[in-house]
């Protein structure tokens, strides 16, 4: 450095603006376009590049090159190691806090605990919630959310009895398990589990313009657990380990199932048509137009109801034969609380008079390429029946809908199949016929096991509205490896549910296929027959044998409704070209431990 000092004072005779003007004129030389050079410079540049110019001493020339590379270098070297510096210090920062999270050390007053999870930490960094799903493994890191807060839980869960319950959380929120399990909603809890917070969620995630007009580019974001049979449309189940354990499934984990693209509505500008287009309705009125408010001004209504997807445990059925369809497991039904409007106090307000031979079409905002809507219908004996509980629902579990579920309002058809609950409601019409949409005509109907796709006729088979009796084991899950009580017991747990209001009376689960039944102890809603919309949970300790121990044993469930109809034994002789209406024997392999 003392080295090219000197050469630049040397350099000061006889060029005595030489080191001033060629500062600039480096610069000049690299900016090519750049507006103006001060005059001096630009008559300095002309003397050095022109060669119309006496050339300098040979001396002096070499020291201004040794002086002009050494600057140059000097500068990379500063600026580069500047930079370096400059990364090497944020990622110690971030290392360091990522590392050591701080929490206040005081007692807090009053509630503020409560609170930490929804407060930005300003001395933490954000994180994208693209980053945090990555963290989903003991080998990436098990990184979950709670609030606004990012928690980097790897050295916990070996701590917590509850491992495998966390991790089903691993890379997403814990919010809809906390909301469950108020255990943890503790000072002690929450001190601790801000000792592991790592960072805030980014207040706006990266939007992709990779989909910018196309009909997916408004798609709402969904819960990491929920397991996608497909992604667009989207349609996905929670783990089945889970549904047991809530008698409302939580909406975040509740199994979402869409046809079309998810449509975008303006509650403020969403209007609902009611059209009767048949005089056989006797109605007053046959046209009517119901804003938002409008529904929610009428009489609310709550019924507690599970929804079923027609083909939820169709891969089961695949594994006789394949067929067409989505591959759901048991996950694709939920039990909920649902709140709206009648759809019966629409429908006489306008003077519909009772017809068993007409029908309620019910059409969604979700569009196909040719602008034709999502549409079902259901009997009109249905929608006025005053025990049916047909309604215009724009609660889900005391919440509102979110987008997956039918923002602003669907229809909630308790006890019929999922494909009927329409969601994203624009229109109703009361007619002779039922509706002409794809999903009505040909698509969710039974057949014989020997009608195949060359010899299918979709009209000669009704279409699906209440469905079959069904069960399914939620834990142990197959392959598990399952501890034997000390009093020779394993516990099994699981959901029954029957369509047409049918209540399940019994579930008999046996473990050494059929030879000994036992029946399950019931967690059920204590609402009349013909009216039991929602689904049974159910509980069983089965008696295990010493001597199977380490030994492969396959658990069957079965369950019984009010009507004493029962699930069959096998899945070959009902099975049909579109894998609905699957409802055979549950049977889950496990080991004995």
């Amino acid at each position: 450095m003392s080295l090219l000092i000197k050469a630049a004072n040397n350099l000061r005779h006889p060029f005595a603006p030489g080191v001033k003007c060629m500062s600039v004129t480096f610069q000049g030389f690299h900016l090519k376009h750049a507006a103006q050079i001060n005059s001096c410079q630009h008559q300095q540049y002309k003397r050095q590049f022109s060669g119309k110019t006496a050339k300098p001493p040979k001396s002096n020339t070499t020291m201004y090159t040794l002086f002009t590379v050494g600057c140059i270098t000097m500068g990379y070297f500063v600026f580069d190691n500047m930079e370096k510096l400059k990364r090497q210090e944020k990622s110690i920062k971030n290392t360091e806090v990522i590392k050591t999270p701080k929490v206040e050390d005081k007692v807090t007053s009053g509630d503020d605990y409560k609170q930490w999870h929804s407060t930005q930490r300003q001395d933490l960094p954000t994180f994208k919630l693209d980053e945090i799903q990555k963290h989903n493994s003991l080998e990436n890191g098990v990184w979950v959310t709670y609030g606004i807060g990012v928690y980097d839980i790897t050295d916990f869960i070996p701590k917590h009895p509850g491992s495998d319950k966390i991790m089903l959380g691993a890379g997403s929120a814990i919010d809809p398990f906390w909301a469950i399990y108020q255990q943890h909603n503790t000072q002690e809890i929450l001190t601790m589990l801000e000792k592991y917070r790592i960072g805030n969620i980014s207040p706006e995630d990266e939007v992709a313009t990779d989909d910018m007009g196309s009909p997916w580019a408004h798609e709402p974001k969904r819960h990491p657990l929920l397991r996608p049979t497909s992604e667009r449309p989207f349609n996905a189940e929670p783990p089945i380990t889970i549904l047991a354990d809530n008698f409302y499934t939580p909406n975040e984990f509740f199994y979402v199932r869409n046809h079309l693209p998810v449509p975008v509505i303006d509650e403020k500008t969403y209007e609902l048509e009611v059209e009767i287009e048949t005089k056989k309705a006797a109605a007053k009125s046959t046209q009517k137009v119901l804003t938002l408010a409008d529904i929610k001004a009428l009489p609310k209504h709550t019924v507690t109801a599970a929804v079923m997807c027609g083909g939820n445990r169709r891969s089961e059925m695949t594994s006789v034969k394949s067929v067409k369809g989505l591959s759901w497991g048991a996950g694709a039904v939920g039990n909920a609380k649902w709140s709206g409007a009648r759809l019966r106090d629409v429908l006489l307000a306008m003077g519909v008079q009772a017809n068993e031979d007409l029908h309620v079409i019910l059409e969604g905002a979700d569009l196909d390429p040719t602008s034709s809507p999502y549409g079902a219908s259901i009997p009109l004996s249905k929608a006025l029946d005053e025990r049916g509980d047909v309604i215009l629902a724009y609660e889900m579990n005391d919440k509102p809908l979110n987008r997956d579920h039918g923002f602003p309002i669907r229809v909630v058809v308790p006890g019929t199949v999922g494909a009927r609950n329409v969601k994203w409601l624009t229109r109703i019409a009361v007619a002779e016929h039922e509706s002409n949409s794809h999903w009505q005509q040909n698509d969710y109907k039974g057949f014989s096991p020997s009608t195949d796709w060359d010899t299918v006729d979709f009209t000669k088979s009704p279409a699906i509205q209440a469905m079959p009796v069904t069960s399914a084991i939620c834990t142990p899950s197959a392959g598990d490896k399952v501890k034997v009580t000390k009093d020779g017991f394993v516990e099994v747990r699981g959901y029954a549910w029957s369509g047409g209001g049918r209540r399940i009376v019994r579930v008999d689960i046996t473990a050494d296929k059929g030879k000994s039944w036992h029946v399950a102890t019931l967690e059920q809603e204590n609402e009349p027959d013909g009216r039991h919309y929602g689904w049974s949970l159910w509980t069983a300790r089965i008696p295990v044998d010493a001597k199977h121990k380490g030994e492969e044993v396959e658990i069957w469930s079965k369950a019984v409704d009010s009507a004493y109809n029962v699930q069959p034994e096998s899945f070959e002789n009902i099975w049909n070209l579109r894998g609905v209406l699957s409802n055979a024997y549950h049977r889950v392999k496990i080991l004995l431990n």
